[in-house]
């Protein structure tokens, strides 16, 4: 059994605490502080672990993308970042679209030191699985086939799909085809991309019956969208990244630095970004979820769409409570507790608070303790990070899974219940 005593954070309120965790890797008991633990944290904050429900960790069947990211990396780079479990997407060169392809990664997947759980695929020629799996629909080109030319195309596929959980990514593509020839990645990819999908995305969710999450939204008219369908009573809920939060072309010059190029792009105004912040805190948006989709230098240097994200996801949440006011709360709520509530639809495992019978995982954030991020400060294999430079007002003090200690600062852990130590540089 492991024992902690700290400041405990779930979705209603901070107290201080002690968390029991028994041989299973579950929390047997939760009660007020006595001094004695295994591990005694003074200012630190123990929050739910966090979750993040939208991870590209590349490893596939044919292996030929492992150069980008394993499960295993992928795993470490989690850890780093206080992530506990991850949800990882279909779009690699053999997606799981069906049981063999999707059991076949979920082996692949069990290297990994955290939680995994895979969505599924939706691609044109794709039907529901026997079991209950989250599924994620391309609206626009992507790896392989996993990707409709037309909206219509995609009714016809969803139409299999009634009653099923269904992530969008959302870009219309008869709009990336019209402008595909534009100057740059944003016009390109314009805001109106986005916008039309989220109606046609909303239009499918009501249609079929679905329960439905749109994907890292980059645009506050989206965001607001979203939010009235949401008190219409339509089942949806929005993902946002942090590169959407933290750069945009006023302040970071987006658009001329090949390394923030991402899809959705980062969207042109300063006001836009702010909205988002304020949408997230508000509640409008369900979750803080990074994308994490790793390429190498070169890639990303020949024009390759997707940034890592995984590594700093702790120190980023950190940065969300000292520079725009989140309270330990509203971190629990985007980080750890909706996403848990996601996941656990899904997992054998519950995730998303401090609660007995929940998983012993939890992330402690040191709010006293700034990190600047480099290339030494991260475990993803590609080796980068669009936060190079940034100095981030706290860090992960420790991430723990299932009872098992991995930590960054010094901390006396009995052995028996020691990970991976991740050294802090």
């Amino acid at each position: 059994m492991l024992t902690i005593e700290g400041n405990l954070v779930n979705l209603d309120k901070t107290v201080r605490g002690r968390i029991e965790i028994g041989n299973d890797g579950l929390i047997s008991n939760v009660s007020g502080p006595n001094g004695q633990a295994d591990l005694v944290f003074g200012q630190e904050l123990v929050f739910p672990g966090f979750v993040d429900i939208h991870v590209h960790a590349r490893e596939c069947a044919d292996h030929s993308w492992d150069y980008k990211e394993d499960f295993m990396t992928a795993g470490q780079a989690a850890l780093n970042g206080g992530v506990v479990a991850f949800a990882d997407m279909p779009n690699n060169p053999v997606p799981p679209v069906d049981e063999k392809s999707y059991a076949e990664k979920l082996r692949l997947a069990e290297k990994s030191a955290v939680d995994v759980l895979l969505y599924a695929g939706i691609g044109p020629k794709t039907s529901p699985l026997g079991e209950k799996v989250p599924y994620k629909v391309f609206m626009g080109k992507s790896v392989g086939e996993l990707y409709f030319s037309s909206m219509g195309d995609l009714d016809a596929a969803l139409s299999k799909f009634s009653g099923q959980s269904v992530s969008f990514h959302c870009e219309d593509p008869e709009i990336l085809e019209a402008d595909k020839n534009q100057p740059t990645h944003a016009l390109r990819r314009p805001p109106e991309a986005e916008l039309s999908a989220i109606d046609f995305a909303l239009g499918f969710i009501k249609k079929y019956n679905l329960i439905g999450k749109i994907c890292h939204c980059s645009t506050a008219e989206g965001m607001e969208k979203i939010a009235a369908a949401k008190q219409a009573g339509l089942s949806v809920t929005v993902e946002v990244t942090p590169a959407h939060l933290f750069f945009d072309n006023e302040t970071s010059a987006a658009d001329k630095n090949p390394f923030l190029q991402i899809n959705p792009p980062v969207r042109q105004t300063q006001k836009n970004r702010l909205a988002l912040i304020a949408a997230l805190k508000k509640g409008d948006i369900d979750y803080l979820a990074t994308d994490h989709a790793p390429h190498t230098i070169g890639e990303k240097e020949n024009g390759m769409s997707g940034i890592p994200q995984l590594d700093t996801f702790g120190s980023f949440a950190s940065w969300l409570m000292a520079e725009h006011g989140f309270t330990a709360q509203e971190i629990a709520r985007v980080c750890a507790y909706n996403p848990g509530k996601f996941m656990n639809n899904f997992m054998p495992i519950k995730f998303g608070e401090i609660k007995t019978g929940f998983a012993g995982c939890l992330t402690v954030l040191n709010m006293d303790r700034p990190v600047i991020i480099s290339k030494t400060t991260l475990k993803t294999k590609c080796g980068w990070s669009p936060f190079e430079g940034f100095e981030f007002s706290g860090s992960v003090a420790a991430t723990i899974i299932r009872g098992k200690v991995y930590r960054r600062e010094t901390i006396k852990v009995p052995r028996s219940r020691a990970g991976e130590v991740l050294t802090a540089r």
